[in-house]
């Protein structure tokens, strides 16, 4: 038996702490007309933190998991239908083909930046070009996390690093009500992603890195590789259960895998290859088939010039208009060959002798 290892976890918080953080959100004075309203809900949420309520509207899971008495989150179960459903569409030969364009950008016009990004322009000539081929284009703009109203990618808890087994497909970690984890966004995303065709994902470099958006995505994507669909077999989020299973072996199912997927890539000083190189290779641990070089783009737009003159730059830079344009192609082209069973990989048919 490998046993959890604990003592991280800081103390619960106590009655007049909870009061501080729960009054924050509530420091606009436009709230003090509804004061004792909102101390009944903070008294009601009080309880609901103390006790753990995370999923507080359960099921009987049902035959069709391990364990049919389980209580199962009617939340999470809702999300794993609706995938069940988005999978049985995307392999049906009779459906369009479709294309999930993700804006990988922080920045919009909605809020702060007060500007689009350029990411989204290059994303509106993707989905132009995919569009003339008769292709069905999904945009997933992960800069409404900036501008819309509550709204979020939580990030991921990495349960996977406790045992694989702990990571559920879909990821059962939110809604977590009892701290007030609500309003993922992810439940939507996943049924993106799984309905997809294939993934093009247009993104720029900040700090050398992807964006923070962009990144709380792919960390709750690690439950598309490798994660459980079957939280009954852990008791929901038993590490020990989960570790037991994982060393019994574990066959790491890659639920996306077979998927094309394009790359664009966009910065104005440096890290355009880093980035690109990393979400090419996680693309490709994931199971998914690139379409070739000329879908994995990454290109400087304005090198070393003004950030007030960007957009005036991309304006002007033609050829990259037409390289973005030539990666919806590709990823066009691989499409077609996925679904005809033209496109298979050489080495689809070889077992990983270490599947992690």
């Amino acid at each position: 038996m490998t046993e959890p290892r604990k003592g991280q976890a800081p103390a619960v918080l106590k009655r007049d702490e909870f009061h501080l953080e729960f009054r924050r959100s509530f420091i606009d004075p436009t709230f003090d007309a509804v004061k004792l309203e909102i101390d009944k809900v903070e008294q009601v949420a009080w309880e609901n933190y103390i006790n753990g309520n995370k999923s507080p509207i359960t099921e009987k899971a049902g035959s069709e998991f391990e364990d049919p008495a389980y209580d199962l989150s009617v939340e999470w179960k809702a999300t794993r239908d609706t995938l069940i459903k988005a999978e049985a569409r995307q392999k049906d030969p009779a459906t369009k083909s479709r294309v999930l364009l993700i804006c990988g950008s922080a920045r919009n016009d909605g809020s702060c930046p007060g500007e689009i990004s350029k990411s989204f322009r290059l994303v509106k000539y993707a989905t132009e070009t995919l569009e003339a081929q008769n292709i069905e284009v999904d945009l997933l703009d992960l800069s409404l996390l900036i501008s819309d109203y509550d709204k979020h990618i939580h990030p991921c808890k990495g349960c996977v690093s406790t045992a694989m087994p702990l990571c559920h497909w879909p990821c059962s970690c939110y809604p977590n009500h009892g701290q007030r984890q609500t309003n993922d966004w992810m439940a939507d995303i996943y049924e993106k992603w799984v309905s997809a065709h294939a993934v093009i994902i247009v993104t720029p470099v900040y700090w050398y890195q992807t964006p923070s958006v962009l990144k709380l995505m792919i960390d709750r994507l690690v439950c598309a590789d490798g994660g459980n669909p079957d939280p009954t077999t852990t008791s929901g989020k038993n590490a020990q259960k989960a570790k037991d299973l994982e060393l019994k072996g574990w066959p790491y199912p890659k639920h996306l895998s077979g998927r094309g997927y394009g790359l664009v890539v966009h910065g104005d000083v440096a890290g355009i290859e880093g980035v690109r190189r990393g979400l090419s290779d996680w693309l490709d641990w994931m199971g998914l088939i690139d379409a070739g070089t000329s879908a994995r783009l990454d290109r400087f737009i304005g090198y070393y010039e003004s950030y007030a003159e960007s957009h005036e730059v991309l304006d002007r830079d033609l050829a990259v208009q037409e390289e973005v344009r030539n990666v919806a192609r590709a990823v066009a082209n691989a499409v077609g060959k996925i679904r005809a069973g033209d496109f298979t990989p050489p080495d689809a048919e070889l077992k990983r002798p270490r599947p992690k």
